[in-house]
């Protein structure tokens, strides 16, 4: 099948490397699903000259370091989440320009976020969650909702070099409110976000997101970063997922994001926050204590402990009672 343009083999039990056999193939396919089975081994040297435009290897159990087989100037998706491959973040990912997922979740990769993915003006989507990554967060990390590029994806015309839309619809795992969903087809053009929790990095939140204007989901859970949280971060008028737990973040809530007004899930959880909780107006009005929890500085009404008139907390519990005194608004 020399002129084979669309591989789709997933949800199998196939195993064992991808043959090298796949190199005889005259253009090798643009399109390469091979998701959810047992691959294992190195993956073919002719990937660095392949025409590949959308890749999926998740969830299989190929181990190691990716080589520098992975090289081709028209890639759009390369999904390698939940396998079992080693090292560090390669430099050169940072070469392909026309790349919009790039998904290396659940791996145990080391090392820092490489600048070089801050070429890639084209990504919708990072997710490098659940790993072993340390070093600070680049500041320089964009993000684009491909809706509002002229260019366009899976079954909608995109035209770049030899590349052209295929009928094969694959879905896209993104963790949304601390679940996981499945996107596909148009729904992708709409979605964009940066996934970097369950790692060890350190430093601040760069206040350079601020930009990030039409991303939807920002999470920075369960790693070691400081600092405050930018008040800048009210700029991102389209969020819905906003998560910060799992922290040593300091300072207060800044009151500015209560502007979000599409913030369907917001955690600043198991930090060294202090101050007043925001106002519950908005969609600050639907979030609860789990919130909030874990911040032995932080006051507010749906926290144990009060505010005093200067913003700080007092240590009486809200529902602590003088005899022959009644709290009418707990009551």
């Amino acid at each position: 099948m020399s002129d084979l343009e669309e591989l789709v083999m997933a949800n199998n039990h196939f195993e064992g490397p991808i043959p090298m056999e796949f190199c005889k193939l005259n253009h090798s396919p643009q399109f390469l699903d091979l998701s959810a089975n047992n691959i294992s081994g190195s993956f073919p040297s002719c990937f660095s000259s392949s025409i590949l435009s959308h890749v999926y290897l998740s969830r299989n159990k190929p181990k190691g370091p990716i080589t520098s087989f992975f090289n081709s100037s028209c890639w759009v998706t390369l999904d390698l989440s939940n396998n079992h491959l080693t090292g560090s973040i390669p430099n050169w990912i940072g070469t392909l320009f026309t790349l919009s997922y790039l998904l290396l979740k659940n791996n145990h990769f080391e090392g820092g976020i490489p600048v070089q993915l801050c070429k890639l003006n084209g990504l919708s989507l990072i997710d490098v969650s659940n790993n072993n990554l340390s070093g600070t967060i680049p500041p320089c990390l964009m993000i684009t909702t491909l809706n509002d590029s002229s260019h366009a994806y899976f079954g909608i015309p995109y035209q770049y070099g030899n590349y052209r839309s295929f009928s094969a619809d694959v879905p896209i795992e993104v963790t949304m409110k601390t679940i996981s969903y499945f996107y596909k087809g148009r729904v992708l053009t709409y979605l964009s976000g940066i996934d970097l929790s369950c790692n060890k990095l350190t430093g601040e939140i760069p206040h350079q997101f601020q930009y990030l204007r039409d991303i939807i989901v920002l999470k920075f859970s369960h790693n070691s970063l400081i600092g405050p949280i930018p008040p800048a971060l009210s700029d991102l008028s389209q969020i819905e997922s906003l998560d910060r737990s799992h922290n040593y973040l300091s300072g207060n809530i800044p009151s500015q994001l209560l502007g979000l007004h599409f913030l369907s899930f917001f955690s600043v959880a198991y930090n060294n926050l202090s101050g007043t909780t925001p106002q519950r107006t908005g969609q600050f009005a639907t979030f609860e204590e789990s919130s909030y929890e874990g911040n032995p500085f932080l006051c507010g009404e749906l926290l144990p402990k009060n505010c005093s008139s200067d913003g700080s907390s007092s240590l009486m519990p809200k529902n602590a009672t003088n005899e022959g005194f009644i709290d009418m608004k707990v009551f």
